[in-house]
C-alpha cells in the first residue's frame, strides 16, 4: 500500500474508532441492536474509514493543487468583471457538485428539489465572487461578516419559523467534502500573489462567506414558500440476517453513490481541462497526478457515502428513536454531546482545514489543537440540538445571541483567527452532521412528539455555529502568548507547548514520489 495512503487510513481510524465504540455501548446498555444491524453499522465503519484515507490523499493531490492554481490564475487578471465572473460559476459548479446539499433538498418540503439547489448555489456563488474581490483589495472579513450576519438576523424575523432552521441549515450543508478543499485552496492561491503581511490571514474566509450567501438566499426564498409540513422519511433498518444479505444490502445500495459522485466530479473536472487547456498551468507530471488524485478522492467519497448512508444513518434514526421514547430521554443531551465531541474528527473536510490552518500558521496552530477546539464546540452544539428536540425551545434564542457574540469577539482576536473561525463554522457541518446526527435528532423529534421543522431541524446550524466562537476563543489565548513573548517568532513553540502539541512541518508535503511534485514559479506555485 501506498505509505501516504496507509497513513491517512490510520488517521481516518484513529477518528471513526471513538464514534463506533460510542455507539457500540449505548446499544449494550441502553438501546439493544440485532446482531445484523451491528454488523451493518460495523461494515460502514469500515467503509468510513477507507473512504475518509482515499479522499483526504484525493484532496491533497488534486484539489488543492487545483484551487491554488485557479486562485493564482485569478489574481493575475486585471479585468474585474471577468474575476466575479470566475467567482460566481466556480461557486455555482461546486454547489451543485455538493452531495451534502442533494441531502438536504430531499428532507424540505413544499420546495422543489432544484429550486432549493440552485438558489443556495447562486447564493454561494455571489458571496464567492465577493470574497475573492475581498481578498485582492484587502477588505476586513470582521467588517464584512458584520454587516451581513446583521442582515441575517433582521431577515430571520420576516420569515415563517418553520423556514429558518432549514435556512440556516443550508449555510451548513453547503460546505461539505467536495466544497472545501477546493474553496480553501483558491483563498491560498488569491493570497500568494500579494506577498504582503496580511496575506496569510486574509487567505481564509473564503468558505464563511460562501456559507453565508445561501442563508440569505433561502430566507429570501422563504417569502414564496412556506414548508409547514415535514414529510422526512426515517431510514430504516434494513432485514440482515446472513453475511451474503449484508455484502447484497451494500452492493445494492452502492449504484446511486457511483453515480452521484461522478456528477460531482465531473464539473470540477470540466473546470481543470479548461485551466489546463488555455494557461497551461500544469506541466505533464503534474497533470497526472492531479488525474490519480481525482481517481483517489472518487473511490473515497463513493466509499464514505455508501459507509455513512447504509451503515450509520439508519442506525442514527433507530438510536434516536429509542431513546426520545424512553424514560430517561434526557440522556439524549450528553449522549449527543459526546457523540458531537468524537463525530466532528470524522468529517472529512475537517481534517482539510486543520492541515491547512497548521500549514498556513507554520504550526502556531496545529491540526492537533483545532481539533480539539472544534470537538468542544461541536459537543457544545449538539448537546443544545437536542436540548430544542426535547424542550421545543426556538432556534433564533440560541443562533441570534450566538451570532452576536461571535461578531463581537471578532472585533478583538487577530485577523487570521476570525477567518479561521468563520471557515471552520461551515466545515464542521458535513456527511456525517448530515447523516447521523439528523437522523439522530429527527428520530428523537418523532418519538418525543414534536415539530419536525422547527425542532429537529436546526442541528446542522448550531454545529455551524459554536466553532466560531471557539476558534476565536483560542485566538485570544494565541494573542496572549504572543504580546507576552512580544510577538517573537519565540511564540510559535510556546503557543504549541500551552496546547500541549508540537509545531510540525507543513502537511502538505509533495516531495514524495508516490503523492505529488509541486515546482514552485516566481509566487511559490506551478
Amino acid at each position: 500500500m501506498n505509505q501516504k495512503l496507509k497513513e491517512k487510513i490510520m488517521e481516518s481510524l484513529s477518528a471513526v474508532l471513538p464514534i463506533t465504540g460510542i455507539v457500540l455501548v449505548v446499544s449494550i446498555f441502553l438501546v439493544p441492536l440485532e446482531l445484523g444491524t451491528m454488523f451493518m453499522f460495523l461494515t460502514g465503519a469500515l467503509m468510513l474509514v477507507a473512504g475518509m484515507g482515499f479522499f483526504q490523499l484525493g484532496a491533497e493531490m488534486s484539489m488543492t493543487p487545483l484551487g491554488e492554481g485557479i486562485g493564482v490564475q485569478i489574481s493575475k487578471t486585471r479585468h474585474m468583471l471577468l474575476i466575479v465572473a470566475i467567482g460566481f460559476g466556480m461557486g455555482m459548479i461546486i454547489t451543485i457538485s455538493e452531495p451534502d446539499l442533494q441531502v438536504l433538498a430531499r428532507q424540505v418540503p413544499s420546495i422543489p428539489n432544484m429550486t432549493l439547489i440552485l438558489t443556495v448555489a447562486v447564493g454561494v456563488g455571489i458571496f464567492l465572487a465577493v470574497a475573492i474581490v475581498r481578498i485582492l483589495f484587502q477588505v476586513s472579513l470582521a467588517a464584512i461578516l458584520a454587516v451581513l450576519y446583521l442582515a441575517l438576523i433582521g431577515m430571520s424575523f420576516l420569515v415563517p419559523k418553520e423556514f429558518m432552521a432549514v435556512a440556516f441549515d443550508s449555510g451548513g450543508v453547503t460546505t461539505g467534502p467536495m466544497t472545501v478543499p477546493f474553496i480553501m485552496a483558491m483563498g491560498v492561491g488569491l493570497a500568494s500573489v500579494r506577498g504582503d503581511k496580511n496575506a496569510s490571514s486574509d487567505s481564509f474566509g473564503l468558505v464563511a462567506l460562501s456559507s453565508v450567501g445561501p442563508v440569505l438566499a433561502v430566507l429570501i426564498l422563504g417569502y414564496f414558500y412556506n414548508p409547514s409540513q415535514a414529510s422526512y422519511e426515517l431510514a430504516s433498518l434494513a432485514d440482515v440476517v446472513t453475511t451474503r444479505d449484508l455484502l447484497w444490502e451494500f452492493l445494492t445500495s452502492m449504484p446511486p453513490y457511483i453515480k452521484e459522485v461522478m456528477v460531482s466530479l465531473v464539473p470540477v473536472a470540466a473546470v481543470f481541462a479548461v485551466f489546463q487547456l488555455f494557461p497551461r498551468r500544469y506541466q505533464q507530471r503534474q497533470v497526472k497526478r492531479i488525474l490519480v488524485g481525482f481517481g483517489y478522492t472518487y473511490i473515497g467519497l463513493v466509499l464514505f457515502l455508501c459507509g455513512v448512508n447504509v451503515g450509520f444513518a439508519p442506525v442514527g434514526s433507530f438510536l434516536g428513536k429509542e431513546i426520545g421514547a424512553a424514560g430517561w430521554r434526557w440522556l439524549l443531551v450528553p449522549i449527543g454531546m459526546l457523540i458531537g465531541y468524537y463525530i466532528v474528527k470524522a468529517e472529512p473536510a475537517i481534517q482539510v482545514l486543520n492541515h491547512q490552518v497548521e500549514s498556513v500558521t507554520n504550526g502556531a496552530v496545529s491540526a492537533k489543537a483545532m481539533n480539539r477546539c472544534l470537538s468542544i464546540g461541536v459537543s457544545a452544539s449538539v448537546g443544545l440540538a437536542m436540548l430544542r428536540v426535547l424542550t421545543g425551545l426556538p432556534i433564533y434564542w440560541i443562533m441570534i445571541p450566538g451570532y452576536l457574540t461571535a461578531l463581537v469577539m471578532s472585533r478583538f482576536v487577530p485577523k487570521m483567527f476570525v477567518g479561521i473561525a468563520f471557515d471552520s463554522g461551515g466545515v464542521a457541518s458535513g456527511p456525517m452532521t448530515t447523516t447521523f446526527l439528523i437522523p439522530l435528532s429527527i428520530g428523537a423529534c418523532e418519538a418525543a412528539g414534536g415539530n419536525l421543522m422547527t425542532d429537529a431541524f436546526g442541528v446542522v446550524a448550531l454545529v455551524a455555529l459554536t466553532p466560531l466562537i471557539a476558534v476565536q476563543i483560542m485566538g485570544i489565548q494565541y494573542q496572549a502568548v504572543m504580546r507576552k513573548s512580544g510577538g517573537s517568532a519565540a511564540a510559535v513553540p510556546q503557543y504549541a507547548a500551552a496546547l500541549d502539541v508540537s509545531p510540525v512541518d507543513d502537511i502538505f508535503d509533495f516531495e514524495d514520489e508516490d503523492i505529488f511534485d509541486l515546482e514552485e514559479d516566481e509566487n511559490g506555485y506551478e
